[in-house]
């Protein structure tokens, strides 16, 4: 009974801060339902300018290190046309603390490879990486107040693009610790009415923890 009162209210929380103040809420949030691959990546279907939040997770394999890799991918017509993408990692009690993804962007024009990739970059295509600090290492932390809850900061892409094409974003966890993490891709808090809905539906999940693959009540 409890639980089932708290997520209405969760839910009418939602919904109230998204009518009310819906240019707070900065991120269109994405539920991970399928793992995005480099054959079935996750399509930016809308301009890549609008911010969405894809709730995301990397498992890990020792045996074959790095094979869990999800891609993203958009297409830029106009340009020239500003790209933000970063990586945040939910805290969750420490669970997270040495789990430091990295991300890459891979398109048209980009520079070639400075280092071994754990992927192969399609042909006409270069690459900027984006690396996090090492576990162990100091990371700024920040509460997200829709979710309900702190987040480590990581690395951040925000520049612009100068040539037309379709572009891949790849991330990855380079340490090889596994666990949920957030792809951040735009930076234009725009919600039109079906964003709104599944803002209205995804919400009240993440601030339960629904999103999470750890045993967080």
């Amino acid at each position: 009974m409890y639980m089932k009162r708290s997520v209405v209210l969760s839910c009418a929380f939602g919904c109230a801060c998204l009518f009310l103040f819906p240019t707070v809420l900065a991120h269109v949030p994405y539920l991970e339902h399928r793992d995005s691959s480099a054959q079935q990546p996750f399509q930016v279907r809308r301009s890549i300018t609008q911010s969405i939040a894809v709730y995301s997770w990397l498992e890990t394999d020792w045996v074959n290190p790095s094979t869990d890799i999800d891609v993203y991918s958009f297409t830029i017509k106009d340009q020239p046309l500003r790209i933000y993408l970063e990586v945040i990692v939910p805290v969750c009690d420490g669970y997270y603390a040495n789990f430091t993804p990295w991300f890459a962007l891979v398109g048209p024009g980009l520079p070639a490879p400075n280092q071994t990739l754990p992927f192969d970059l399609p042909d006409g295509c270069g690459v900027i990486v984006k690396q996090d600090a090492p576990p162990g290492s100091p990371r700024e932390q920040f509460f997200e107040p829709f979710g309900g809850k702190y987040y480590y900061q990581g690395p951040r892409f925000d520049e612009t693009i100068n040539i037309s094409g379709t572009y891949y974003v790849y991330y990855w966890d380079h340490y090889q610790k596994g666990g949920d993490y957030v792809a951040v891709l735009g930076y234009k808090e725009q919600f039109p009415p079906l964003d709104i809905l599944r803002s209205i539906i995804n919400v009240p999940l993440i601030r339960h923890n629904r999103e999470l693959h750890i045993p967080l009540s």
